[in-house]
Formats: structure tokens, C-alpha cells, sequence
């Protein structure tokens, strides 16, 4: 009767284990599972400040701390690029007032200039119109005198005769000194107005040289108003400087790690903080290469963590890297020398969280993946 009932329990415990192990080899040919499994998110900054570069003199979180986007964490001393930007602002004040002034000087030597250039001008018509005057004049007292030298000589033949009266040539040989006493003076007065239109014509032409003269003070204004430009965009620069001397989130998150104390010194691109983002969570799984067979991309799947053993997480296949993860190692196997030892790969799975309490989870939490694998 014992023996009887010692091989009943025999096999009972023999059917046990084989719906046990007939269970757990289904089990495995319908599910991927692995324990090679870690929480990453998307969203991971090592935050430093990009270009600035001295003492920190205000942290204002610690590690653990909930920060939004914009919100200010740490500060640098911005003395340096205060002093900076007061002495390029005064530079560019002095230059401002020297601008100024040379514009005003240009505005007053231009207006004289272009005075100068139209009295000149008009003085040198009026020359013109005088001489075309006189020799118009001259014109008309050579043709009488031509006319009256004629008469003279007629009348002269016929005084000889007693034809004309004497008085009459007396007249008329009068009339012919004037004409002659009055060409020269016209001619003098010609030769004058000759030379005051050669001294109008360079006061003109020098006036338009001191014209183009100004061109040199135009431009030292253009240079200074370049200096000006160069000047403003350092300003700004440095005003922007001055802004990044404040250190600030780059999304919503938390503290994930500090880096640095308060009175030390960094420079630029060294980490103070790192932030990460709760709601870019994902779970990567470094799944055997053996294992991948029906794993396709949107598979279901099912998360447990080993810090929350009691809650279970679904989630879906959202890509399978074309690459082993070896081929990323710092030092990856070098095969080519002939030694060559098998290893199954593993290839990096991302599996994106679908249901499940994510506030629960910290980056680089480790747990297990059963994966529904596709007939």
C-alpha cells in the first residue's frame, strides 16, 4: 500500500514537470525572453556652459530636483564681460561723437564748396558774355574805321580840289581818332576780360578739385562707420555671453547628476549637470542574435523591472538596429588574424512603453523582456 502510494506521487510529480516543462519550451518558442534589458530615454543632456568660461557663484538644484524648460540652474560670475561690454559701449560712443563731427564738418565744407563752385561759374558767363560783348564791339569800330578811312582819303583827294570843305574832313579825320582811340581801349579792356576768364576757369576747375577732395573725408566715415558695425556686433556678442553666463534647462525633467560645486571654476563645455526627461523613456533590450527569429517591428511585448517586481509593462517593438552591438565596443573583435572564437551577438532592440506606471522608472533600471515573436 506505501509502495502504491510512493508511485502515485511519482508520477504526479513526473505529469507536473512535464506540463511545467512543456509549458516553459511553448513558452519560449512563442516569446523572445532576456534579461539583458535596460531603461534609456531619449532625452539625456550633459548641460555645460557652451562659451563662457569662469568661477560658478550660484547652483540652484541638486541631484533628484524636478526642472522645467528655461528654468536658470547655475550662474558664472559675468564680471569680466560686463567690463567688456562697458568699454566697447564707450568705444563705440567716442567713434559715434567723431562720426558726427566729420559728418557736420563734410555738410559745411560741402555747402561752401558748391557756393564757391556756382560764383565762380557764374563769374566766369559773365567774362564770357563780356568778351563775346567787346568783341562784338570791335567788330563794329574796325568796320566804321574801315568805312571812315575810306571817306577820309576820298574826301582828303576832293579837299584838294576845293570840291568838299575842309571843315568837313576836319570832322570826319576827328571821328576816325576816336574810333582808333576807343578800339584800343576796347582791345585793352578784351585783353583783360582774356585773362580774368583764364582766373575764372581755374577758380572753377579748383573748386570742383576741392569738390572731389571731400571724397577722403567720406571716406574716414565710411571706416569709422564700419568700426562702428564691428563694434555693435562684438556688443552683442558679448551681451550674449553675458546671458549664457546663466545656465539653464534645456527641457523638462530632472537632476540626474551635479557635477560641479558652487565657487568652482569651469570651463566652456565642461558638465555641470546632467538633466534627464521622464517622458522619453524607452526600454532597450540587447536580445541574442539566436533569439530573433519572428521578432518584428510593432511585436508586442511585456516589461518587468527588478526594482518593481509586481508591476508588469507592455510596450511595442519600435526598431531593431541593422547592427550588432560589438561593432559599437571601444575596442570591437578584430578577426582577421585568424583567431576566432564563436559568441552569440546581441542585437540592440527598442521597445517603446504602451501601458504602465513610467514615473516609477529611472534611466539605466535593468529588468526582463518577454517579446511575442510573429508566425
Amino acid at each position: 500500500m506505501r509502495n502504491k502510494f510512493g508511485l502515485i506521487i511519482v508520477l504526479l510529480l513526473i505529469i507536473i514537470f512535464s506540463v511545467v516543462s512543456f509549458r516553459w519550451i511553448k513558452h519560449r518558442i512563442e516569446y523572445a525572453v532576456t534579461d539583458a534589458v535596460f531603461v534609456e530615454t531619449e532625452k539625456l543632456a550633459h548641460i555645460s556652459f557652451k562659451r563662457v568660461s569662469g568661477k560658478i557663484v550660484k547652483m540652484y538644484r541638486e541631484e533628484g530636483d524636478t526642472v522645467k524648460k528655461g528654468e536658470i540652474l547655475a550662474e558664472i560670475d559675468p564680471s569680466d564681460y560686463q567690463i567688456q561690454l562697458e568699454k566697447l559701449g564707450a568705444e563705440i560712443k567716442s567713434l559715434s561723437y567723431k562720426k558726427e563731427a566729420l559728418e557736420k564738418k563734410l555738410e559745411r565744407i560741402k555747402s561752401q564748396l558748391n557756393r564757391k563752385l556756382e560764383i565762380s561759374k557764374l563769374s566766369l558767363r559773365q567774362v564770357e558774355e563780356e568778351i563775346k560783348g567787346l568783341t562784338l564791339k570791335l567788330k563794329q569800330i574796325d568796320f566804321r574805321t574801315e568805312q571812315l578811312e575810306k571817306d577820309v582819303n576820298r574826301f582828303r583827294n576832293l579837299a584838294k580840289k576845293d570840291l568838299v570843305p575842309a571843315r568837313k574832313l576836319e570832322e570826319m579825320e576827328t571821328e576816325l581818332k576816336i574810333l582808333r582811340t576807343e578800339r584800343e581801349a576796347l582791345s585793352s579792356r578784351l585783353e583783360q576780360m582774356r585773362i580774368n576768364k583764364v582766373i575764372m576757369e581755374k577758380k572753377v576747375k579748383q573748386a570742383k578739385a576741392d569738390i572731389l577732395k571731400t571724397g577722403e573725408l567720406k571716406k574716414e566715415i565710411s571706416s569709422i562707420k564700419e568700426k562702428i558695425n564691428v563694434l555693435k556686433k562684438q556688443k552683442e556678442d558679448i551681451q550674449n555671453l553675458i546671458k549664457e553666463t546663466k545656465l539653464v534647462a534645456p527641457f523638462d525633467g530632472k537632476i540626474a547628476k551635479k557635477y560641479k560645486t558652487e565657487g568652482e571654476v569651469v570651463s566652456s563645455g565642461m558638465p555641470v549637470y546632467a538633466v534627464v526627461s521622464d517622458e522619453e523613456i524607452y526600454i532597450n533590450v540587447l536580445l541574442e542574435e539566436t533569439k530573433l527569429k519572428g521578432i518584428r517591428k510593432g511585436s508586442k511585448a511585456y516589461i518587468r523591472i527588478d526594482a518593481y517586481p509586481d508591476e508588469v509593462y507592455e510596450g511595442v517593438v519600435e526598431e531593431i538596429n541593422p547592427v550588432a552591438a560589438a561593432k559599437f565596443a571601444l575596442v570591437p573583435r578584430d578577426v582577421t588574424a585568424g583567431e576566432f572564437t564563436k559568441v552569440a551577438q546581441r542585437i540592440p532592440v527598442k521597445i517603446r512603453i504602451t501601458k504602465g506606471n513610467t514615473s516609477l522608472l529611472r534611466v539605466g533600471m535593468s529588468g526582463e523582456v518577454e517579446i511575442k515573436r510573429d508566425r
